[in-house]
């Protein structure tokens, strides 16, 4: 089951180490990009449940083998960038599970092998989510936060899709109902934070109000879920929105904390 996917594995790992590395990170490129890392963890096992359950599986693939390349491809970024002993033992963590992690996602999706993809995802998480907050505190202000907690969403909505999916699929891990209904509560506090930022442009205020109004339109389709109605092609559509345009608004957050550092200098 797994043979038949190593020529791919080898093919994604060859391409993300061959690919040029840029100069050093920035300090909020770091935290832009570690926040991506925590998302990656997510949306891979989503596309991993997203084949098994036989929902949008070419997207799935595509983005399944993208994702493993990218997560490899930041990673070496993170590494060469990491400022501290503390995010360079951390990245270390992160390097020991990814490399399980990363082998057993391009397996053929079996649903007794999920639960264990499932658990090994939220190690991942857990461990990335380390590797931000270590660098939001090297890095220091407020709109290092900003970065952080929409980064943050990102990972939510691919989260969320994936525990959904996990249901759809018939995925027997008690603790999957509880991850799911976290999740939402997260995003939905973390949405009000983002909305009520001082620093926000007026720009960034219409983006996030649209975030909002996609977010009301997925939260209408997790209901059913108690009744054992699922729509799994609606929510990955719905929260492949919602990840692009956190995407989007991460990264007006990355320029605010740029700028912010720039006139810092210039002081």
């Amino acid at each position: 089951m797994l043979m038949g996917r190593l020529p791919a594995l080898f093919l994604i790992m060859l391409l993300a180490t061959s690919l040029p590395v840029e100069a050093v990170l920035t300090d909020a490129e770091a935290v832009n990009k570690s926040g991506r890392q925590r998302m990656l963890s997510q949306r891979i096992v989503k596309n991993y449940l997203m084949l098994g359950a036989g929902v949008n599986t070419e997207v799935a693939q595509k983005q399944l083998d993208a994702s493993i390349a990218l997560f490899e491809q930041q990673f070496l970024e993170l590494s060469d960038y990491a400022p501290t002993q503390k995010i360079r033992d951390r990245l270390a963590r992160v390097e020991e599970v990814w490399q399980q992690y990363r082998v057993q996602a391009l397996a053929t999706p079996d649903r007794q092998d999920a639960i264990w993809v499932l658990r090994k995802s939220n190690e991942l998480l857990t461990l990335s989510n380390d590797v931000v907050t270590l660098i939001q505190q090297h890095a220091g202000g407020n709109n290092a936060k900003l970065v952080n907690v929409s980064g943050r969403q990102r990972m939510l909505s691919q989260r969320i899709a994936a525990r959904y999916m996990a249901m759809a699929w018939g995925v027997d891990a008690e603790e999957i109902h509880g991850e799911l209904h976290d999740s939402i509560t997260l995003f939905d506090e973390s949405l009000q934070f983002l909305r009520a930022a001082p620093e926000n442009s007026a720009m960034i205020q219409k983006k996030l109000t649209k975030v909002q109004a996609q977010w009301q339109f997925s939260k209408a389709g997790f209901k059913g879920e108690k009744e054992g109605r699922y729509v799994p092609t609606v929510i990955s559509v719905t929260t492949e929105s919602i990840l692009r345009k956190m995407n989007e608004l991460t990264g007006d957050y990355e320029a605010l904390m740029e700028s912010q550092r720039q006139a810092n200098a210039d002081l």
